[in-house]
C-alpha cells in the first residue's frame, strides 16, 4: 500500500517538475495578475491609482467581449449600450443621495424652489421623473445594474438569434443600438443631463468621496470584482456550456440538429457579458464621478472590442491586460505627445493586427514552440 503511495507521490512531483515556464506562467496568471493589483496602491500615487482603476473598469466589458466573440462566435459592436446602462443607474442613485444630502445642493434647492437634481432644474423640468424614483435606494439600484441589462441583452439576443440574425448582421444591429441610445441621451437633456451627463456627486451610501482613503478602497473593490469576474467566466468557459459555446460557434448547424437551442444558449452568454459591462459601468460611475454619453456610444463600444483583441480574443486575462494596456498607452502619449498621441495609437493597433494578430496572449503560443493561440492562450 505505501509503494503504491510512493508512486503516486513521485509520478506527481515529477508531473509537476515536467511543467512548462509558459504552463506554470498560464496556471498562475490569476493569483499573479490579483497580487500585481493589489500591490499598485502602495506604488502609484492616488492619481494613477484612480486611472489604474479606470482601465480596469473597461477590462469588464472586455472579458465579456472574449465569452461571446471569442467562445460564442458573437461580435458586439455595440457593448457600450450596457456599460451606459450600469454607468446611468449608478449615477441616478448618486446624484439623487447628493441632491438630498449635499448642503450646497439644499441650497441651490431652496433658491429655485425644487428639490430635483440641478440639471433638471436648469432645464426647467418640474417633477422628478417616474422612472428616476426607485433609484433613492440602494436596494433597488444594485439589482437593477444587473437585472436589467441581462434581460435587455438576452431579449435582444434571442429574438435575433431565433431568427438565425447573426454574424455581421447582428454586429450592424448592436452597433445602431448604441448610436440610437447616444442621440437618445444627448437628446432628452432636461432628464439625462444630456451631452455634459451627470456629474457632482458627493457621497456614496453615505460616505464622502473626499474621505480618507475611499478612493483606495473603491479600486480594493473594483479589483475584487475582477477577479471574481474572471474566476465566474473561467469557470463558464470550464463547464458544458463553455463547450456547447464553442461547439455552437464552430459548427452550429450539427448543435441544433443535435437537440440543443443555439438561440438560447447565445442569448445566456450574451447576458452574462452585458452584466459585466453593466458592472463596469457602475464602478466607472463610482471611480470617476461621471455618467456621459460619451461612454455609450459607437466609439466606445468599438473600443472595447479593441481591448478584448489587443489581450486575446480567446484570453480572459489577456483582456484585462489589453484593457491596461490600451488605456495605459492613451494616457502616456496623451501627456507626452499632444499633438500626434492618435497617430501613436493607431499605430499601436495596428502593429498588434499585424505582428499579433491572435493578441497578446499569443505569445505564449510562440514561446512554447509556434503552437496557436486555441491551444496555447486559453487562460
Amino acid at each position: 500500500m505505501s509503494n503504491g503511495a510512493s508512486a503516486v507521490n513521485g509520478t506527481a512531483r515529477s508531473g509537476a517538475a515536467r511543467r512548462t515556464p509558459v504552463e506554470w506562467l498560464r496556471l498562475l496568471g490569476l493569483p499573479i495578475l490579483g497580487l500585481l493589483l493589489v500591490l499598485m496602491p502602495l506604488v502609484l500615487s492616488e492619481f494613477r491609482l484612480n486611472l489604474l482603476a479606470k482601465y480596469l473598469c473597461f477590462a469588464f466589458p472586455a472579458i465579456g467581449i472574449v465569452l461571446i466573440w471569442g467562445y460564442g462566435g458573437i461580435l458586439s459592436l455595440g457593448q457600450g449600450i450596457f456599460f451606459g446602462l450600469g454607468s446611468y443607474m449608478m449615477a441616478m442613485y448618486l446624484k439623487l443621495e447628493s441632491t438630498t444630502s449635499d448642503s450646497s445642493a439644499q441650497q441651490l434647492s431652496e433658491f429655485f424652489g425644487s428639490s430635483l437634481p440641478d440639471f433638471m432644474v436648469w432645464n426647467s423640468v418640474d417633477a422628478l421623473p417616474w422612472w428616476w424614483e426607485p433609484f433613492h435606494s440602494f436596494w433597488f439600484t444594485l439589482p437593477a445594474i444587473i437585472i436589467m441589462p441581462a434581460f435587455i441583452a438576452f431579449v435582444l439576443a434571442y429574438l435575433n438569434f431565433r431568427k438565425r440574425v447573426g454574424g455581421v448582421y447582428f454586429s450592424i444591429i448592436t452597433l445602431a443600438l448604441s448610436a440610437i441610445m447616444s442621440i437618445v441621451i444627448i437628446g432628452q437633456q432636461g432628464v439625462t443631463g444630456g451631452v455634459n451627463g451627470i456629474t457632482d456627486f458627493k457621497t456614496f451610501f453615505g460616505i464622502s468621496f473626499e474621505a480618507q482613503g475611499v478612493r483606495t478602497g473603491l479600486y480594493i473593490a473594483t479589483v475584487a470584482l475582477l477577479l471574481i469576474a474572471l474566476v465566474a467566466s473561467r469557470f463558464i468557459i470550464g463547464s458544458r456550456l463553455g463547450k456547447i459555446l464553442v461547439a455552437i460557434r464552430d459548427r452550429e448547424d450539427r448543435v441544433r440538429f443535435s437537440g440543443y437551442d443555439p438561440a438560447m444558449f447565445k442569448g445566456f452568454i450574451f447576458a452574462v457579458a452585458a452584466v459585466l459591462s453593466s458592472i463596469g459601468g457602475a464602478l466607472f460611475t463610482l471611480q470617476i464621478g461621471l455618467a456621459s454619453p460619451s461612454l455609450v456610444g459607437i466609439v466606445p463600444s468599438i473600443e472595447m472590442v479593441i481591448y478584448a483583441a489587443v489581450g486575446g480574443r480567446l484570453s480572459l486575462i489577456g483582456a484585462v491586460y489589453g484593457a491596461i494596456l490600451v488605456g495605459a498607452g492613451k494616457t502616456f502619449f496623451s501627456e507626452n505627445f499632444v499633438e500626434y498621441w492618435l497617430y501613436f495609437i493607431g499605430g499601436l493597433f495596428m502593429l498588434v493586427v499585424i505582428f499579433l494578430p491572435e493578441g497578446l496572449a499569443s505569445l505564449l503560443g510562440k514561446i512554447k514552440g509556434g503552437k496557436s493561440v486555441g491551444a496555447g492562450a486559453r487562460q
